[in-house]
Protein backbone atom coordinates (compact mmCIF):
# COMPACT_ATOMS: atom_id res chain seq x y z
CA UNK A 1 0.00 0.00 0.00
CA UNK A 2 1.76 3.53 -0.93
CA UNK A 3 1.43 5.88 1.60
CA UNK A 4 -0.28 9.57 0.54
CA UNK A 5 1.62 12.43 0.14
CA UNK A 6 0.47 15.79 1.35
CA UNK A 7 -1.52 16.59 -2.49
CA UNK A 8 -3.15 13.29 -2.27
CA UNK A 9 -3.81 13.66 1.46
CA UNK A 10 -5.29 16.97 0.87
CA UNK A 11 -7.12 15.86 -2.28
CA UNK A 12 -8.70 12.54 -0.22
CA UNK A 13 -9.47 14.91 2.67
CA UNK A 14 -11.90 17.20 0.57
CA UNK A 15 -14.06 14.16 0.35
CA UNK A 16 -14.10 13.82 3.78
CA UNK A 17 -14.24 17.06 5.42
CA UNK A 18 -14.78 15.84 9.13
CA UNK A 19 -11.87 14.29 9.06
CA UNK A 20 -8.35 16.18 9.27
CA UNK A 21 -4.46 15.51 9.93
CA UNK A 22 -1.48 14.84 7.65
CA UNK A 23 0.40 12.00 6.02
CA UNK A 24 0.94 10.24 9.54
CA UNK A 25 -2.19 10.09 10.36
CA UNK A 26 -5.93 11.39 9.94
CA UNK A 27 -8.70 12.36 13.25
CA UNK A 28 -12.29 12.65 13.56
CA UNK A 29 -13.79 13.62 16.79
CA UNK A 30 -17.86 12.67 17.34
CA UNK A 31 -19.79 13.68 19.87
CA UNK A 32 -22.26 11.73 20.62
CA UNK A 33 -25.89 12.38 23.33
CA UNK A 34 -24.41 10.26 25.71
CA UNK A 35 -22.16 7.14 26.38
CA UNK A 36 -24.45 4.76 25.32
CA UNK A 37 -24.88 6.12 22.03
CA UNK A 38 -20.87 6.39 22.16
CA UNK A 39 -20.34 3.38 22.98
CA UNK A 40 -22.92 1.34 20.22
CA UNK A 41 -20.81 4.05 17.79
CA UNK A 42 -17.63 2.24 18.52
CA UNK A 43 -18.95 -1.39 18.67
CA UNK A 44 -20.56 -0.56 15.06
CA UNK A 45 -16.76 0.50 14.23
CA UNK A 46 -15.51 -2.33 15.63
CA UNK A 47 -17.17 -4.53 13.52
CA UNK A 48 -16.33 -2.57 10.40
CA UNK A 49 -12.92 -2.50 11.16
CA UNK A 50 -12.56 -6.51 12.21
CA UNK A 51 -14.58 -6.90 8.64
CA UNK A 52 -12.07 -4.50 6.90
CA UNK A 53 -8.91 -6.23 8.55
CA UNK A 54 -8.22 -2.56 9.46
CA UNK A 55 -8.29 -1.23 12.67
CA UNK A 56 -8.42 2.80 13.93
CA UNK A 57 -7.28 4.14 17.19
CA UNK A 58 -10.29 5.13 19.68
CA UNK A 59 -9.97 7.61 22.32
CA UNK A 60 -13.36 7.69 24.14
CA UNK A 61 -13.98 10.27 26.89
CA UNK A 62 -17.69 9.56 28.07
CA UNK A 63 -19.75 10.82 24.78
CA UNK A 64 -16.52 12.15 22.96
CA UNK A 65 -15.09 9.63 20.84
CA UNK A 66 -11.88 10.38 18.81
CA UNK A 67 -10.96 8.08 15.95
CA UNK A 68 -7.16 7.98 14.34
CA UNK A 69 -6.49 6.17 11.44
CA UNK A 70 -2.77 4.94 10.11
CA UNK A 71 -1.28 1.74 8.37
CA UNK A 72 1.20 1.62 10.73
CA UNK A 73 2.60 -1.26 8.08
CA UNK A 74 2.93 1.12 5.55
CA UNK A 75 3.96 4.28 7.81
CA UNK A 76 1.23 6.43 7.48
CA UNK A 77 -1.95 7.58 5.45
CA UNK A 78 -3.45 4.96 2.83
CA UNK A 79 -6.12 4.04 0.54
CA UNK A 80 -7.50 2.17 3.50
CA UNK A 81 -7.81 4.52 5.78
CA UNK A 82 -9.92 7.16 4.00
CA UNK A 83 -11.68 3.71 2.96
CA UNK A 84 -12.27 3.15 6.64
CA UNK A 85 -12.56 6.90 6.99
CA UNK A 86 -15.90 6.89 5.17
CA UNK A 87 -16.82 4.20 6.86
CA UNK A 88 -17.11 5.51 10.39
CA UNK A 89 -18.84 8.78 8.53
CA UNK A 90 -21.76 6.57 7.52
CA UNK A 91 -21.95 4.68 11.18
CA UNK A 92 -21.99 7.86 12.65
CA UNK A 93 -24.25 9.39 10.63
CA UNK A 94 -26.41 6.05 10.71
CA UNK A 95 -26.90 6.98 14.23
CA UNK A 96 -27.98 10.80 13.61
CA UNK A 97 -24.83 11.95 15.64
CA UNK A 98 -23.10 15.54 14.96
CA UNK A 99 -19.83 16.07 15.00
CA UNK A 100 -16.42 18.89 15.50
CA UNK A 101 -13.21 18.31 14.69
CA UNK A 102 -10.13 18.96 16.92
Amino acid sequence: MTVFDDDALHAMLAGIPQWSGDTRAIHRTVQAPDFRTAIAIVNDVADAAEEANHHPDIDIRYSTLTFSLSTHSAGGVTSADVDLARTIDAIVNGRGVGSENQ
